[in-house]
């Protein structure tokens, strides 16, 4: 039988689990209430502000009936009924570590290793069963980016991507845009060579947060993907540099990009990213973005520059690489707030045709959210 008691004052409520006590306040309690006066019983959305709720709200009485628990609630005397595993899984009366550069939950760092199982999935099975697709966006959160496979080889194949999960991002450069180039080019603006891996588009605030990129001919001889996991490259600085972690996660860096008349992007954000918690949420680099370093003090500006030069060469690291050529009717896609992406350059006979477009991760993790709640 679950044991609850109340402090003196009321002010506090001790559930009793097989973990331990589990302590909440009555304020708390009283916000999170979901019953019928307090949420909207179809969508959840509260009904009420903390405006509405005294700022001497106590507790009065606690009466357990199974796996339920009636609260009585002063001075307005209402009653709220609770799911006592519900409260259990939502306790927050626990050790909550706030280490710098920790990951969320569902996220795991990785490295050359995962060339051997790049997450991929088949086109018409993620159409077709919501389990492949629930599968495959998992994935994606975890690993931060993934291929998919079976796609029609036609123009604007990347939308049926985002209908996947989400909505395009339309940007000032279209609702998409090609990545097309010639092996022997008549204009040096479409050429062959390499890219270092970057995050793209670090000047905008907020940063496009998932990027699609799909291919229609891939004839030349290189020209293969390229993804790092940003994540585990900032992990790996602050084990061989934490000053230097430190420092890029504590200033911000700028980045901007002119383009067409009355276009002037500009944004103000760290290279490495945390929550006040110290998980990473982002990383942003790139090297053709950045502009010049004005947040910095004179004091640290030469250790944040050797902090900046090794995180470029770990990004440049082969042994971070996980790279794959994409053929006509396949596609992959990244977070672009966490992994970078590259190209190897290319050369010979042939030509290399790929379309790209960018969503919101918030598509991505409610559509997982929803198809996990109904497994």
């Amino acid at each position: 039988m679950t044991e609850v008691s109340l402090s003196q004052d009321g002010d506090v409520l001790t559930l009793q689990t097989a973990k331990g006590p589990l302590r909440f306040h009555a304020i708390w309690l009283r916000d999170n209430a979901i019953d019928g006066a307090t949420r909207d019983a179809s969508n959840g959305q509260r009904l009420i502000t903390l405006a509405d709720l005294s700022p001497e709200t106590t507790l009065s009485a606690a009466e357990v009936t199974g796996d339920q628990l009636t609260l009585t609630f002063q001075p307005d005397g209402h009653c709220v009924t609770y799911d006592v595993r519900w409260l259990a899984e939502n306790a927050y009366d626990r050790p909550q570590p706030r280490d710098a550069g920790q990951l969320a939950d569902g996220v795991e760092a990785w490295d050359g290793a995962l060339n051997a199982a790049v997450p991929t999935g088949q086109y018409p099975a993620l159409v077709a069963d919501g389990t492949a697709r629930r599968d495959w966006l998992s994935a994606l959160r975890r690993y931060g980016f993934a291929k998919l496979t079976d796609l029609p080889v036609e123009e604007g194949n990347l939308y049926k991507i985002v209908d996947l999960f989400g909505y395009v991002r339309e940007t000032n450069y279209g609702r998409h845009f090609e990545v097309r180039t010639e092996v022997n080019p008549v204009n040096l603006a479409f050429t062959g060579l390499g890219l270092q891996a970057h995050t793209d588009n670090p000047y905008r605030d907020p940063v496009p947060s998932i990027q699609v990129l799909s291919c229609l001919d891939n004839s030349a001889a290189g020209g293969e993907n390229m993804v790092v996991d940003g994540f585990a490259c900032a992990l790996r600085l602050k084990a061989e540099n934490p000053e230097g972690f430190d420092l890029l996660a504590k200033y911000t860096a700028r980045f901007s990009y002119t383009g067409s008349a009355g276009v002037k992007l500009q944004s103000r954000r760290p290279m490495i990213e945390l929550d006040p918690d110290g998980t990473l949420r982002g990383v942003r680099f790139n090297s053709r973005s950045i502009a010049p370093l004005t947040d910095i003090p004179f004091d640290d500006m030469q250790a944040y520059y050797a902090a900046y030069r090794q995180l470029s060469d770990i990004i440049d690291d082969t042994a971070m690489e996980v790279i794959f050529k994409l053929e006509p009717g396949e596609a992959f896609v990244v977070d672009n707030t966490r992994v970078l992406h590259a190209r190897k350059g290319y050369s010979g006979e042939g030509s290399r045709w790929l379309q790209g477009c960018y969503a919101d991760k918030d598509g991505v993790l409610s559509t997982l959210a929803a198809l996990e709640e109904t497994a």
